[in-house]
């Protein structure tokens, strides 16, 4: 992480981060207001989004509220929009909003399974930059803002929709081939997972298992593997006996050291059937892969570590 003042322009503030998620995922946690809610701001504000509407043209209307009781009101307006790669806006400073006014452009780079975010905020000349420095803290509000992105996206944010993909990714303390027998051994499976009758990690290996439904109904899952990539990927279909549709769901592991970063994605839940009961509501899944793969194996495979 770097905080510099730009030496040429004189009345640039800028920050690189390396971010341990896709360029999908951060702009998503960016541009979406009930992620916002968890991290814009430095430590202590919290943020409340009255409109949001993230286009050449759209603004964002928000207000933050400080720790001493101070509300803040803010609006953007969106410039540029190269979705998930490039973000350029103006911070307007109109009445009735903070009296503050600069030209910020956020990039989104790709690095491997990792994002390189660079935000660059442009003010009106060197005075009105040590200004807001002086008296807004703008300097550490940015890296704190910085580091509060950096932990939700690390530890605390949900599975996701993006594109019609529920993807999850987290960080586990524990390395990759534990983490790979976790998910492929299925005397591993049953203490995190479900309790499967037999599983190989092969391709064309046909198995199943019952979940509960909201209603508590039971559902037979009818899934075959399709990829096995050793203590790397894992991916099978997925599907509902005697119910219409398939989706596909696929691990991939990505070293880090002694630990393991996991991706879960989950694609084609729009084939399935809308019950009467919402069963296979996007929502239901979210819920269940946050908790299968945020907790569940997270605990499982770190406490096997020790």
């Amino acid at each position: 992480m770097t905080t510099v003042m730009n030496e040429t322009a004189n009345r640039e503030l800028s920050i690189t981060r390396l971010l341990n998620a896709p360029p999908e995922l951060v702009w998503e946690v960016w541009t979406k207001p009930e992620h916002i809610a968890n991290w814009w701001g430095p430590v202590g504000f919290t943020t409340t989004t009255h409109e949001m509407n993230v286009k050449p043209g759209g603004v964002w209307r928000f207000m933050m509220h400080g720790p001493d009781g101070r509300d803040y009101p803010n609006k953007i307006v969106f410039i540029e929009v190269v979705k998930p790669e490039r973000l350029v806006y103006n911070h307007t400073g109109e009445e009735e909003t903070e009296n503050v006014r600069f030209h910020v452009t956020v990039t989104f780079e790709k690095q491997g399974n990792k994002t390189k975010l660079t935000m660059r905020s442009l003010f009106e000349s060197e005075e009105e930059l040590i200004r807001v420095m002086k008296e807004y803290g703008a300097e550490e509000g940015m890296k704190q803002t910085v580091d509060r992105l950096e932990e939700y996206l690390e530890n605390e944010q949900s599975a996701h929709l993006i594109d019609g993909v529920i993807v999850i990714e987290r960080n586990y303390n524990a390395p990759i081939n534990k983490v790979w027998k976790a998910i492929s051994d299925k005397n591993e499976i049953k203490k995190w997972f479900f309790d499967l009758s037999d599983f190989k990690p092969e391709p064309g290996f046909e198995f199943q298992f019952y979940g509960v439904g909201k209603q508590g109904q039971k559902f037979l899952h009818l899934c075959k593997v399709i990829e096995v990539i050793n203590q790397k990927k894992l991916s099978y279909s997925w599907q509902y006996d005697g119910y219409e549709g398939i989706s596909f769901v696929s691990f991939e592991l990505f070293p880090e050291g002694n630990k393991t970063r996991v991706k879960l994605s989950h694609k084609g839940l729009e084939t399935f059937p809308v019950t009467a009961h919402k069963d296979f509501a996007n929502e239901n899944f979210i819920e269940g892969w946050t908790h299968f793969i945020g907790t569940r194996l997270k605990e499982y495979v770190e406490k096997a570590n020790k």
